[in-house]
């Protein structure tokens, strides 16, 4: 994996799934992170190559529940992002699906009360002797490119000082979110504290926070010094960001979403929540659309609600 000079979809939670990372990719993105994937859950999925789409399935034994869907398509550029507080865990975990996908990103950085609960996420901050753990765990066992993503904590040297201790360990980038673990998404993000890290790192540095628009890839870039550039809710609002050539009407990127969300089969519950995340930034959910995505109950109910019934139709006859 290059991170330099790259585009990168985020880590977002029932988001970041198949269909959101191939538009996202089809927009222009370089990298596309899924969604965050618990070390404990993945434990209880078996790998199935899916025939009928063309897709590698990792599904819960014993039910019909997709965990995580990939493609020959991304194979190159897509990051399975893991949370772990364990570093023999997080191998096994890994284990499974490393072969599958360009890279293996551990999160550090979800402020979310599950995560912290749990010992994952924005709790490792705090525990640089496990956080070296699982590193070089994965790092000494797995060959294929190893990252973490992190947020800021308390003050700028304590964030340099872990960047640090993470760079010895060997992994190939950082991810950095400019916000600390008490931040909420309204506080600016803290360029000038990423660029702290970049200045202190000789591995790539990935700059995350308040990008918006195709031109805010350069300006965090120029402002931090960063390798690379990561969007989350620009590009949930608009997966057109990614195009230098400018975003596309709203319109038409919900249903290009819509689109890969049926030809890939895409879990109800995501394409729901994706969709009602999409609206809620420009409109509201107690609006004709809004109520309509929250009552379908399946996925040819949104085909239909976007105009996307012919599409559907001639996906399913397809499928045979």
């Amino acid at each position: 994996m290059d991170y330099t000079n790259k585009l990168v979809l985020a880590p977002m939670v029932r988001v970041g799934t198949l269909p959101f990372r191939l538009l996202a990719a089809e927009y222009g993105a370089d990298i596309t992170y899924g969604e965050e994937i618990i070390d404990h859950k993945f434990l209880k999925c078996d790998r199935f190559e899916n025939e009928i789409l063309g897709s590698t399935d990792f599904m819960e034994r014993g039910t019909d529940i997709v965990v995580f869907r990939t493609c020959p398509l991304e194979r190159d550029r897509v990051v399975f992002q893991m949370g772990t507080s364990d570093a023999v865990r997080a191998l096994r975990a890994a284990e499974i699906v490393y072969k599958d996908v360009a890279a293996i990103d551990i999160n550090m950085g979800c402020p979310k009360s599950f995560s912290l609960s749990g010992g994952m996420g924005a709790a490792l901050l705090s525990k640089p002797e496990l956080i070296h753990d699982i590193l070089t765990t994965l790092k000494r066992n797995l060959n294929t490119t190893i990252t973490c993503k992190i947020r800021l904590l308390g003050s700028p040297q304590q964030t340099v000082d872990l960047a640090r201790k993470i760079e010895k360990t060997g992994v190939s980038a950082l991810g950095v979110h400019g916000r600390k673990i008490k931040d909420r998404p309204r506080d600016p993000a803290k360029w000038d504290e990423i660029a702290d890290v970049v200045s202190a790192l000789s591995i790539p540095v990935i700059a995350n926070g308040d990008i918006f628009e195709y031109d805010d890839f350069r300006r965090i870039r120029d402002a931090t010094g960063a390798a690379s550039a990561m969007a989350a809710r620009g590009a949930l609002w608009n997966a057109s960001i990614f195009s230098e050539k400018g975003k596309l009407p709203w319109e038409d990127v919900k249903r290009a979403y819509v689109r890969k969300s049926i030809l890939w089969d895409n879990d109800l519950k995501s394409t729901k929540q994706t969709l009602k995340e999409m609206i809620m930034h420009y409109s509201c959910l107690e609006l004709a659309e809004g109520k309509a995505v929250i009552k379908a109950e399946n996925l040819h109910d949104l085909a239909k609600l976007y105009g996307e019934d012919d599409y559907y139709n001639f996906v399913v006859m397809q499928r045979g």
